[in-house]
């Protein structure tokens, strides 16, 4: 399952306008739950840095602010050692110019999102933001992790 939420901040239950400007704290995140039998924190982590830039502290394209830091919240030490571990790899492969600083924070605390802002992406497709920005990253992730997908 995906859910939309913050998380990385005192704040606690920050509301969508606290979160937007930036002083609660927290990070616009996704909290996944997956069956390790078939999908390995791993190949999310690959999935992660393959769709977004790890290399820009706290923004993600426009969209400028704390609330857009790259954050892994881990929920184990195994999960903490993976993470620095891909994070390490893709650094010595010279993949980005610039130098990783995603933040590899232990969880504390998960807030989801009001539903409309669930799944927003299947019921907004047609927005011009999501025709712009996430169309192009959908089509990439696709592309590159096409061997692991369900339907490909």
């Amino acid at each position: 399952s995906v859910v939309s939420g913050a998380s990385g901040g005192p704040e606690p239950d920050p509301t969508y306008e606290q979160l937007c400007s930036g002083r609660s704290g927290h990070a616009e995140v996704v909290q996944l739950r997956v069956d390790p039998s078939v999908t390995s924190f791993r190949d999310i982590l690959e999935v992660f840095f393959a769709v977004h830039d790890p290399t820009t502290l706290d923004r993600q394209g426009g969209d400028l602010g704390p609330q857009y830091r790259s954050a892994i919240f881990y929920h184990t030490p195994e999960q903490r050692e993976t993470a620095e571990s891909v994070i390490a790899e893709l650094t010595a492969e010279g993949i980005w110019d610039d130098g990783v600083v995603t933040e590899v924070t232990p969880f504390d605390a998960f807030y989801p999102a009001k539903e409309d802002h669930q799944s927003y992406y299947r019921w907004n497709g047609a927005q011009p933001y999501c025709q712009i920005v996430i169309n192009p990253k959908v089509a990439k992730l696709r592309k590159k992790f096409a061997h692991k997908l369900k339907n490909a």
